[in-house]
């Protein structure tokens, strides 16, 4: 779909688009090309799309999937697109609320999410899928460039954070590549960038303890400027954080900025064995 026929349709069907939905359309047919092969597709597969928009995305993933899931919040978008594709095979198309939908359904463990995320709710929509009951298997988004920086970022980097850490947990960057803002339409104000997520073939933390790593990467966080140390004692014993930092060789004036996915995995486990040695 290039840019001539999304203005015609837009033209044609009054359409008035949402500054507030996100609805920037992706026409350059490189990009568009560049994100399908990014998902490495298979006859075989099952994808979820989140806001298809008119259908761009959905035009070069869905013939090439066994199934695709492809969910509009705009009900205007969601009846043209039920014309545009009434003849594709294994496309089902669903009028909601994306964030909404995977907060109540946990399982894509064989599922690969391929999207233009709208950039309002593109950062939970990805911590949401990344802390399902099981995630998907890949992930290919495109999203405001500060955001796909924020999900690559390693430690003591300009955008590392909680969204690094949340995604991280799970997931492995495959890859990343810049979109410039005309490619859209209309243009927004900023870049974007498609990243490539894989999950992780062994998970770093258990399940009980992948709790506990969210509870705890948001304690670390809640301020950036003060001391990891005294932000985590309001929810843990100081003894048994003390301990845990000393094996850890972490000092106490730490940042959690500072602070290595790979360290704070290590923490959580050590308070969990400091925790359970105690008997409480």
């Amino acid at each position: 779909m290039k840019l001539t026929e999304i203005k015609q349709i837009l033209s044609a069907r009054n359409l008035q688009l949402s500054k507030s939905l996100g609805q920037n359309f992706l026409h350059d047919q490189n990009q568009l090309r560049r994100i399908a092969e990014a998902a490495e597709l298979t006859a075989g597969d099952k994808i979820l799309e989140i806001g298809p928009g008119l259908g761009p995305l959905t035009e070069y993933i869905a013939p090439r999937a066994a199934e695709t899931l492809a969910i509009e919040k705009d009900g205007r978008l969601v009846e043209f697109l039920r014309e545009k594709f009434a003849n594709t095979p294994g496309l089902q198309l669903l009028h909601a609320d994306a964030l909404d939908y995977v907060k109540d359904h946990r399982q894509w463990s064989d599922w690969k999410m391929v999207s233009n995320l709208p950039y309002s709710v593109a950062s939970p929509i990805l911590v949401e899928l990344a802390q399902a009951l099981s995630p998907p298997q890949r992930i290919v988004a495109t999203l405001q460039l500060e955001v796909a920086e924020r999900v690559h970022a390693p430690a003591a980097a300009e955008h590392y954070g909680l969204l690094s850490l949340l995604i991280q947990l799970r997931y492995e960057t495959r890859g990343i590549f810049k979109i410039p803002s005309t490619c859209f339409f209309p243009e927004p104000d900023v870049d974007s960038a498609c990243i490539t997520l894989a999950r992780r073939t062994e998970p770093l933390l258990s399940p009980d303890l992948q709790r506990v790593f969210t509870r705890l990467v948001k304690c670390a966080f809640s301020q950036r400027r003060k001391m990891m140390l005294k932000l985590l004692k309001q929810n843990w014993p100081l003894d048994r954080l003390t301990a845990a930092f000393e094996q850890l060789g972490l000092s106490h004036q730490i940042r959690a900025e500072r602070v290595s996915l790979e360290q704070f995995v290590q923490l959580v486990r050590l308070l969990s064995t400091i925790e359970a040695g105690t008997g409480d």
